[in-house]
């Protein structure tokens, strides 16, 4: 059984950076693919981010791009998501989840319902 874990979150200005981990243990990520996701208060999840077991493939929620890269290290297990130039738009809970059925890496594969696995989320907070 898969489980993941998010570690990284905080409180930071606006304009900083930082980098969430989703590591994964109980079976390797070269057999998921894994997305980001978030969920501010009294708001739906939303996805953020994804990327296929290869790393080859990724893509991004329009608000996120240009400052947000997922990235994953085979060797740990583990998927990033480097968070930089943070908007208070961006606080939210982060969740990351994974799912060996992803086929797609178009903008299906920021769907929630797409994805099996759920680690408990990390808090983003940006705010002077």
């Amino acid at each position: 059984q898969l489980q993941l874990v998010e570690s990284g979150g905080g409180l930071v200005q606006p304009g900083g950076s930082l980098r969430l981990s989703c590591a994964a243990s109980g079976d390797s990520l070269d057999y998921y693919g894994v997305a980001w996701f978030r969920q501010a208060p009294g708001k739906e999840r939303e996805g953020v981010s994804c990327i296929s077991s290869s790393g080859i493939s990724t893509n991004y929620e329009d608000s996120v791009k240009g400052r947000f890269t997922i990235s994953i290290e085979h060797t740990k297990n583990t998927v990033y998501l480097q968070m930089n130039s943070l908007k208070p738009e961006d606080t939210a809970r982060y969740y990351c989840a994974a799912d060996p059925h992803i086929l797609g890496f178009g903008s299906s594969c920021m769907l929630p319902e797409k994805y099996e696995y759920w680690g408990q989320g990390t808090p983003v907070t940006v705010s002077s």
